[in-house]
């Protein structure tokens, strides 16, 4: 069984070489070898380079989680949720050429992106909820999934900018959270609508079973007394 100490050289050195080389070069004997643990070690650690990359993005999740400001609380919420987005860049700022091997990685072979997104949007779900914004169902599933490819167009522009004050990046991520916004109320409005529709079809339900014999107070009002009607 690796140690929490293992799995931690290992990640970093799976860091290390996505720096230097594409995803697709570095192997899992590659890794072995450079961080100085056995195969057997490195299996019992991460099964697989997805792995690896869920580890690298859990890592992340939980700087921005410890490293979120309390004092935003009062903040509306996209201000909130800008802080916290720009919190994550911050952490992934160390590793940015293994983040840009990651994301050559995704374009070149699109079943890995899925993979890559389905970590993403779960990454997402937390910087939701680190920024106060809490939301289940349809509207939860939907602002994950919008927010994760928004953050997508963020990094690409963050992976090609110099600035350390990275104004083109803070402007996408404003332009990101605008459009966002707007998908966001669109997601509201046929919440409504799904609501109104499930009421008329509930109503519609219940006028045919009053038509199909019962009364509107609920009785009964066929005949199941078994006696076959009289001919004609």
């Amino acid at each position: 069984m690796a140690t929490a100490k293992t799995k931690q050289k290992i990640l970093q050195t799976f860091l290390d070489l996505l720096s230097d080389h594409a995803y697709e070069d570095v192997s899992m004997p590659l890794i072995a070898e450079t961080s100085k643990v056995k195969l057997s070690d490195l299996r019992s650690a991460y099964a697989s380079k997805l792995d690896l990359v869920a580890a690298f993005a859990e890592k992340i999740d939980t700087h921005v989680l410890d490293d979120r400001d309390e004092d935003m609380g009062d903040q509306p919420a996209r201000d909130r949720l800008f802080d916290i987005l720009m919190t994550r860049i911050d952490a992934l700022a160390e590793h940015k050429d293994a983040v840009r091997a990651l994301h050559k990685a995704a374009r070149r072979d699109p079943v890995l992106a899925l993979d890559f997104n389905s970590l993403e949007v779960r990454s997402q779900k937390w910087m939701l909820i680190a920024a106060g914004i809490d939301l289940t169902g349809m509207k939860g599933k939907a602002a994950a999934q919008g927010l994760s490819i928004a953050f997508a167009r963020v990094i690409d522009v963050w992976l090609a900018e110099d600035d350390e004050g990275m104004p083109r990046t803070m402007a996408k991520l404003d332009k990101e959270l605008d459009r966002g916004t707007s998908f966001m109320k669109r997601i509201d409005r046929l919440d409504d609508v799904a609501r109104g529709l499930r009421s008329f079809f509930k109503k519609a339900s219940k006028r045919r079973r009053n038509r199909n014999g019962r009364s509107e107070d609920g009785e009964d009002t066929g005949d199941f007394s078994g006696e076959s009607p009289a001919s004609a």
